[in-house]
């Protein structure tokens, strides 16, 4: 079965009117799709992973250090989608999911210093079997709440038994800095019990705390630098 075979199944579970519970009932009424539609992603996640490990490993043979600290996973949960499927008007079919979310398999690259960022995304975007389709510099640009990250969209091939898939996935990379405020905002956000003024006040110090923090980048860097000047 591949993915326009299961394509009648989502349409008919995934009604205009249907709750997000009654979605996530009539999924696991249809795992078998959705299971192959879900491991075309945690395979392109596997692809992923893998390349940025051996350019950490090139980078420590060629006697430089590793510039990454770690790498972690996730895939989207049927809830989430679901959400932006609402939120956009989606079609509810996982061909309709395949065109229209390019989040489903994410991979957050954290680095020591932001100009590891940067090569890192260079290295893994010269490489032709990975296709970018979106670019979206959030370090030069930060966003209104102070967050920073390079986030890049892009397709690459798995291969399967009898086929060849090209899979979308979002790459995050950042700096241990940026993903320990990415952390706490992203936990402090679903506070949705705080009164207005706190979560005010609360979003104008992780403004202050992410400017702050931005500086910590530059100046480990600039020391970094002088380091390997001398």
């Amino acid at each position: 079965m591949n993915i326009n075979d299961s394509t009648l199944s989502l349409r008919r579970l995934a009604d205009s009117d249907m709750t997000e519970s009654e979605f996530l009932r009539s999924v696991e009424n249809n795992l078998i799709p959705m299971q192959q539609f879900f491991t075309y992603y945690k395979c392109a996640i596997m692809e992923i992973e893998t390349k940025f490990r051996v350019l950490n490993e090139q980078f420590s043979i060629n006697g430089e250090s590793n510039p990454i600290e770690f790498i972690q996973s996730r895939i989207k949960s049927y809830g989430s989608i679901f959400r932006k499927m609402i939120a956009k008007d989606l079609p509810r079919t996982l061909d309709g999911i395949e065109k229209n979310v390019s989040d489903i398999a994410g991979i957050r690259v954290v680095c020591s210093f932001v100009q590891d960022i940067y090569r890192l995304a260079d290295c893994f975007l010269r490489q032709d079997d990975i296709f970018l389709i979106e670019k979206k510099d959030y370090i030069q640009k930060p966003k209104p709440n102070g967050y920073r990250s390079l986030h890049l969209i892009v397709e690459v091939p798995i291969f399967l038994e009898n086929e060849k898939r090209l899979v979308k996935a979002e790459v995050q990379l950042r700096t241990i800095a940026m993903d320990f405020w990415a952390s706490l905002e992203h936990k402090l956000r679903y506070k949705k019990d705080l009164p207005q003024d706190k979560l005010d006040m609360l979003t104008d110090d992780l403004k202050t705390c992410a400017d702050q923090s931005a500086q910590w980048d530059i100046r480990m860097q600039n020391i970094k630098n002088i380091l390997e000047s001398d």
